[in-house]
């Protein structure tokens, strides 16, 4: 199969790890898309790269952080790609130029600030570009329906970056969930320290909120486990606290912690229904020791499931940092091999992006389908509708202080 060339779009700490003043605060230290794409293309499954941000200005610095980090570290590592806008040059719409260089069957990833998921993932598709957009893939629900019809007409792969479906402790829960009967009752926890804060000033609280962010990937996980039993999510209520994150300088908008209660209906028998709470919060003491803290309990029919992701049995403690701490390699395995390589191929980060990449490919050889790759169960843009509906629904609770009805009619989500 041919290789994939592939656009990114956007040039901040999950792409490159770059935040301004060299390497990310995060467990993101060198990025985790750049990284991948580039050994991708290592071993021969990616072919050109390009790279798209808002201020061309940043990429000599981001060049110099990734030659230094990457290349020298790792055995030599081509990190090379081209660039847009130049680099004298602002322009909020590069990423359009970029877009029109590519071909179909081209692939674009998006890892932006929420609300320009929907249109620059939109002009992706209308070209017949293959697109792979973090989550939240979009914050309306409209949008999300919409996505699903374009790439359907255009016949193109969207792929939402759920990569906690790639954790192997995580896709272990929801096979496992399948052979414990009925859904009763899920709860997870997901936050991360303050100073993750300094990062997202910027759109803290404007563009989006700590639910989209964090909350997205439980609601995602439950929904993955429990959309297989046939439930789907029919009303949310949603709370929040504030008072933290104004204090580090977000707008007043900001809340810290989001709480939202989800009630899930059997469609075949609707007198079975399951609930959820789903928390989220950015506002983690900054030296709890792990960059993301997050567990779920699953409770079914005839059995539960608890994971608890936070502390994993690895442990370290280190003078310079002046704590101990609990790190994930299996996230992203950042040590080199014996050959100096870059050896993270294994960690679900990796694995995510591996996965949309070769079903890209395979889908440009024509040798899998659109309906395929929904079927397998991937995080298609038709098997993440309900994780939309429910962060859309919280948001709009809390919104207007009530809860929020989902409806399916004929096909169509709505929210009432």
């Amino acid at each position: 199969m041919a290789a994939l060339n592939v656009l990114m779009i956007g040039t901040g700490e999950y792409t490159t790890g770059f935040v301004g003043t060299g390497g990310s605060a995060s467990d993101k230290k060198v990025g985790v898309v750049g990284l991948t794409l580039f050994d991708l293309r290592r071993r021969g499954k990616v072919d050109q790269l390009g790279m798209v941000g808002v201020n061309g200005t940043k990429f000599p610095a981001i060049r110099e952080h990734l030659h230094k980090n990457i290349t020298q570290f790792y055995n030599g590592l081509d990190t090379s790609f081209q660039s847009f806008p130049g680099d004298d040059q602002k322009d909020p719409d590069a990423y359009r130029a970029a877009i029109d260089q590519l071909k179909p069957g081209d692939a674009i990833t998006i890892f932006t600030p929420d609300p320009s998921h929907f249109p620059i993932a939109l002009y992706a598709i209308e070209r017949g570009i293959h697109v792979l957009v973090t989550k939240p893939a979009v914050k309306l629900l409209a949008h999300h329906q919409e996505l699903i019809a374009r790439a359907r007409e255009r016949k193109v792969f969207v792929f939402v970056e759920h990569h906690k479906r790639f954790d192997p402790v995580y896709s272990d829960a929801r096979f496992r969930a399948q052979k414990l009967g009925d859904f009763n009752y899920y709860y997870s926890y997901m936050a991360q320290p303050k100073f993750q804060l300094d990062t997202f000033k910027a759109w803290a609280g404007k563009e989006s909120d700590i639910s989209y962010y964090l909350n997205s990937h439980h609601v995602d996980i439950c929904d993955s486990m429990v959309q297989q039993l046939g439930y789907v999510p029919v009303k949310v209520d949603a709370t929040a606290s504030k008072g933290v994150a104004t204090s580090q300088g977000c707008v007043e908008e900001t809340e810290d912690t989001i709480s939202l209660l989800v009630t899930w209906v059997k469609q075949s028998d609707p007198t079975k229904r399951g609930i959820a709470v789903y928390t989220a919060s950015w506002t983690a003491p900054n030296k709890s020791g792990v960059h993301t803290s997050q567990n779920f309990h699953y409770l079914a029919s005839g059995g539960e499931i608890r994971v608890d992701q936070s502390r994993r049995g690895y442990d370290v403690a280190d003078d310079s940092v002046g704590q101990v701490q609990w790190v994930n390699p299996f996230y992203m395995r950042y040590a080199p091999d014996e050959d100096g390589n870059f050896q993270g191929s294994t960690g679900y980060g990796y694995i995510s992006i591996e996965k949309f990449v070769d079903n890209c490919r395979a889908l440009n050889a024509g040798t899998t389908t659109l309906d395929d790759l929904d079927a397998k169960g991937l995080p298609t843009l038709k098997n993440t509708i309900a994780t939309t509906a429910i962060l859309e629904a919280g948001r709009r609770s809390i919104d207007e202080a009530r809860e929020i009805k989902i409806v399916i009619e004929d096909g169509v989500w709505k929210l009432e």
